[in-house]
């Protein structure tokens, strides 16, 4: 395999590796974007075909995304180019690792910016100070935090020393230590969040919005955002999910695992979506705010409510440690390569990855304010009017992560062999393996090339 063999640490268990691979599915997409674009596509409906994208395209490719990961044993560039190279086929394979990284690199940079937000709303619910206060007023708090530079860079500065801090320390004293107490508590804080919706907020109108579809509201591109939606929330192509199936130990099985990534991503999304709706409808808000809704509306909702102040607070954490467990899995690819390929120290890279991403980070955190009207790739058509940080976004989660996620199904399903495929998922040879290779061979491909051309 690799001429520059390195021996990488091993889950400790495979709930600790479900635990780690869900935080990294489960972020700012499933608090955040997951019920803003519910909101503005017919809530049920898109609801109902995002499912449907999650469990029979999305679950798939993640499977065979960890199943190469596993095979190769090393991060994603070394995984590929070597099972490439193994297999007879083209070391440049290798260049699809390159590209995930990349990705993984450039979403870190703007990521931790905008789940730096979350804090500052976070201390703002706890201090009271969404009481009474309508649209404008919660509308005033979030652009004064997106024109003032030095309140977003001490927030971005926080969430990446944290990273930084928390992949350092490796996988077993890191890693696996922050999933252990972060994702149940992001568990817990989702279903008490649900539960005082219950109480306080119009669950009927929230699930009736949520679940009851209306599909004179669907169109082709609904069917792509949902498709596209569902590759974002469980990180395909991103390197991420390679990576952490290259630390599966060889018996813990990849079908039954990735079911339950998805099955947790899934249910965060909907859980929290069904939380805040029955908030929004219970305050007379409306549900199609954009990306506005956890920033704008739900503050309101927060000041009426009787202890919005905890709950407020509560939901903001929840939303911060869902973005710090993502943000994790962005850093470790990067760090693994760098252990392989070069043999430098975890800590050095680990500060020197995360040092480079938190000072490119300051080219979104002034695009709100600062360099506002700075277009850097205005020659450029679909990039005239955007900022270093919708330029970054666009770049990396529209353009380039669905190209990613096709090079990974591409792989998984054609240049890995079918022998190793057969023995690594560990569904036999019979019809449940035959439907997987379909899918990834085929389906997928498709539904990910419908998503990329869309986009562009």
């Amino acid at each position: 395999m690799s001429a520059r063999p390195f021996a990488h640490e091993h889950w400790s268990s495979t709930v600790v590796f479900v635990l780690a691979a869900a935080g990294s599915a489960i972020g700012l997409g499933n608090i955040w974007r997951f019920p803003y674009l519910a909101g503005e596509n017919g809530g049920g409906a898109f609801v109902l075909l995002y499912l449907a994208c999650a469990v029979f395209v999305a679950v798939p490719i993640l499977a065979g995304e960890i199943m190469t990961g596993r095979h190769g044993g090393q991060s994603p560039i070394n995984t590929m180019r070597d099972i490439a190279v193994s297999n007879g086929a083209s070391r440049r394979w290798g260049l699809g690792g390159l590209l995930a990284m990349g990705i993984s690199f450039v979403v870190m940079t703007f990521y931790s910016v905008i789940a730096g937000w979350s804090l500052e709303f976070g201390l703002d619910a706890a201090i009271g100070r969404f009481r009474g206060l309508d649209q404008a007023g919660t509308t005033a708090i979030y652009d004064g935090l997106l024109a003032n530079p030095w309140r977003q860079t001490l927030w971005h500065t926080v969430f990446m020393a944290a990273n930084i801090f928390i992949v350092g320390h490796g996988l077993h004293r890191g890693i696996e230590v922050a999933s252990k107490w972060m994702m149940p508590t992001l568990f817990a804080l989702v279903i008490g969040l649900l539960a005082y919706a219950l109480v306080v907020g119009d669950p009927v109108a929230g699930a009736r919005f949520m679940l009851m579809p209306d599909f004179s509201r669907l169109k082709p591109e609904t069917v792509l955002l949902a498709t596209s939606q569902a590759f974002f929330s469980v990180t395909i192509g991103a390197g991420a999910m390679m990576t952490y199936g290259a630390y599966l130990p060889r018996h813990t099985s990849i079908p039954a695992t990735t079911a339950l990534i998805v099955l947790a991503d899934t249910a965060v999304a909907v859980l929290a979506g069904l939380a805040i709706f029955a908030f929004v409808f219970a305050y007379d808000l409306k549900p199609a705010q954009g990306p506005g809704l956890v920033f704008v509306t739900l503050p309101i909702a927060f000041g009426q409510m009787p202890g919005g102040s905890i709950v407020g607070a509560a939901f903001f954490i929840l939303l911060a440690m869902a973005a710090l467990t993502s943000l994790i899995a962005t850093l470790e690819p990067i760090v693994a390569y760098a252990e392989e390929r070069w043999g430098i120290n975890r800590w050095t890279t680990t500060i020197g990855v995360g040092g480079a991403a938190w000072l490119l980070g300051f080219g979104s955190v002034l695009s709100f304010n600062v360099l506002a009207d700075f277009h850097p790739l205005a020659f450029i058509g679909a990039f005239a009017d955007k900022t270093i940080f919708a330029a970054s976004e666009y770049l990396s989660l529209t353009l380039l992560l669905p190209l990613s996620g096709l090079i990974v199904a591409v792989f998984a399903g054609w240049i890995v062999p079918r022998s190793v495929s057969v023995a690594q998922m560990g569904l036999g040879d019979g019809l449940r393996y035959r439907i997987w290779r379909v899918v990834v061979r085929w389906f997928g491909p498709l539904m990910v090339v419908a998503i990329y051309v869309y986009n562009l």
